[in-house]
């Protein structure tokens, strides 16, 4: 009897751990095939987008075929599908080919160039099957020219995540020290109260952050994003590093104050070393909230957009989803790094 529910129990536990593990399957797919189509749009050509049924990874190169209509003295174009046969896609001129070949195939090839391939096919009589490379990275060279600002917006995303930072670490960081290491009065009440402002979506206070950025001459400026992404994030910055700060230990200060080092040497050398990993993950936070906004953005500026609002403009342009793709993996990657780099102090804050 106790074999058999020993056996009961093991089976269970067994049923138990599979069902976990399928969940956590399903949930690691649910974010990395999106992931995996916005990285593979990224690198297709217009063409191969279009495509149905569409081929999981984009290829580095296109079979073609040119061939010569010597009734209207044009060259033509077809291209091989998915099943092996060759399509009609455009006919025309080296001039006109070329740049459908760069449009749609992400194939860049001067006229004269392509000329040479062709010519064999008017001169013979005979169709031509060539391979054409494709610039795997014409995407997101045409991001950049396609899409007006784009470079200039990558730096406004860049000076409002650092300034958010700024704000975030030196107004938060310094209520968490007073927090954790004072005891003015109401201390309680001022912490709660600059959590509860993150309870706000940032969206709902635009409007009248607006009217006073206008009022300080800081509207449409990185500078009044910054403020306006730091108030949500100075009161989780200061829960995080207060908590931090209370747990550094009083002796080791105090040693390193009996030894003749002056508060500011203490709090740089003893203090701060500790609660850096508090400060990182606070800075992750603020630069997440910075990098990825669009409503705001959206609402407080007009010319100096960012790199999220250019990229919020480029999903709704036609036939440009695979420069838009290749605009949101520019997004993502600096994040992403940013994470990556604040690993190991985040580590340590939570293990």
């Amino acid at each position: 009897m106790g074999e058999n529910n020993i056996q009961i129990n093991k089976t269970k536990k067994a049923i138990k751990s599979t069902i976990f593990y399928m969940f956590i399957v399903f949930v690691a797919f649910a974010f990395i095939i999106p992931l995996i189509y916005l990285t593979t749009t990224s690198f297709s050509s217009l063409i191969e987008v279009s495509d149905y049924p569409r081929q999981m990874f984009p290829s580095f190169s296109h079979n073609v075929e040119f061939s010569y209509d010597e009734t209207y003295e044009r060259y033509v174009l077809a291209r091989e599908n998915n099943k092996g046969e060759y399509v009609i896609l455009n006919f025309g001129d080296e001039k006109n080919l070329s740049k459908y070949l760069e449009k749609n195939f992400n194939v860049f090839l001067e006229e004269d160039e392509l000329l040479e391939i062709m010519l064999p096919a008017k001169e013979t009589g005979e169709p031509i099957k060539v391979k054409l490379y494709k610039n795997i990275i014409a995407n997101y060279i045409k991001f950049f020219e396609t899409f007006d600002g784009v470079g200039e917006a990558f730096v406004n995303s860049v000076r409002a995540a650092i300034y958010t930072i700024i704000l975030s670490l030196g107004i938060g960081g310094g209520l968490g020290y007073a927090l954790a290491k004072t005891d003015i009065k109401g201390k309680q009440a001022i912490g709660v109260g600059a959590l509860i402002v993150r309870m706000f979506p940032t969206i709902a206070i635009s409007v009248s952050a607006a009217v006073m950025l206008i009022k300080f001459g800081m509207f449409d400026s990185m500078y009044g994003l910054a403020v306006i992404y730091a108030i949500p994030n100075i009161g989780l910055t200061a829960w995080i590093t207060k908590g931090i700060f209370m747990n550094v230990n009083k002796e080791l200060e105090e040693a390193s104050l009996v030894f003749g080092a002056t508060k500011i040497k203490t709090f740089y050398k003893i203090t701060f070393p500790l609660v850096l990993p508090a400060f990182a993950a606070s800075s992750m936070y603020a630069f997440i909230t910075a990098w990825n906004d669009t409503a705001v953005a959206l609402l407080l500026t007009t010319n100096n957009k960012t790199l999220s609002l250019v990229l919020y403009e480029a999903i709704g342009g036609v036939n440009s989803i695979h420069y838009a793709a290749a605009g949101s993996i520019l997004l993502i990657l600096p994040a992403a790094f940013f994470t990556f780099y604040l690993r190991k102090y985040i580590n340590q804050l939570w293990g």
